[in-house]
């Protein structure tokens, strides 16, 4: 898709298939909100630049996160305080499971209401079931009455939000992530058994998801990530 790579646009047989293939399609659906001058904050490798349509794209990351950024083409850094940008400068943002490892989040989405032109339209994922990741640079989950609430009180309009997983998938989701890195990571002494094992193993779990999915009742009170679109007031 694109040179989208399988990290983030995984296949049936990955055990992280139903967070990440429900972040793509769902945000697949929404990127054209984005356009004009785009800030990509938290940019990391910017998975999805391929996928995004705009004049100009700017992707900023902090110096020091829980992963190294050799490799990676990050525009601009900033100090984990302040953004090194210009006022009313962007006609739009995108930032992806990125909010969680911001420790002062509060203080950075004034910074981005900051650097965003009024009107300015705001592309936001971020996971609210999901284990602990690049430690030690992990510190919040949201429920979606907080993250709704944060958002307004830094002043921006709510445009469109919605949960990704249904409970179903998120509870699956888990148990195909601690089978990955605590069971089967036992086989890592032989890696040809490990992928075999691992290939069969979430493809199977993934389709029999899928088929409960369809069938069982879909409740969204524990889910994976929250998408958001807010604008700028």
């Amino acid at each position: 898709m694109k040179n989208v790579s399988k990290d983030f646009n995984p296949t049936i047989n990955q055990s992280f298939y139903i967070t990440r293939n429900l972040l793509i399609s769902n945000l697949k659906k929404q990127f054209h909100v984005l356009y004009g001058r785009m800030l990509d904050f938290g940019c990391g490798s910017k998975p999805y630049k391929t996928l995004i349509n705009v004049d100009e794209y700017i992707g900023v990351d902090f110096q020091g996160e829980g992963h190294s950024h050799e490799n990676e083409q990050i525009d601009v850094f900033y100090d984990g305080l302040t953004l090194p940008l210009e006022d009313n400068s962007f006609d739009s943002v995108l930032s992806t499971e990125v909010f969680e490892h911001v420790f002062n989040l509060e203080d950075m989405i004034s910074e981005l209401h900051r650097v965003m032109k009024p009107g300015a339209t705001i592309l936001i994922t971020m996971p609210f079931l999901i284990a602990e990741h690049e430690a030690p640079n992990d510190c919040s989950r949201y429920t979606s009455f907080g993250l709704k609430s944060l958002l307004e009180r830094k002043g921006f309009e709510i445009v469109h939000y919605e949960k990704l997983g249904t409970s179903i998938q998120t509870q699956a989701q888990i148990r195909m992530s601690y089978m990955d890195s605590s069971i089967l990571s036992k086989l890592n002494f032989f890696m040809p058994l490990r992928k075999l094992v691992t290939n069969i193993t979430f493809a199977l779990m993934n389709i029999w998801v899928m088929v409960l999915d369809a069938i069982l009742p879909k409740r969204y009170d524990a889910f994976l990530n929250h998408i958001v679109i807010c604008k700028k007031k």
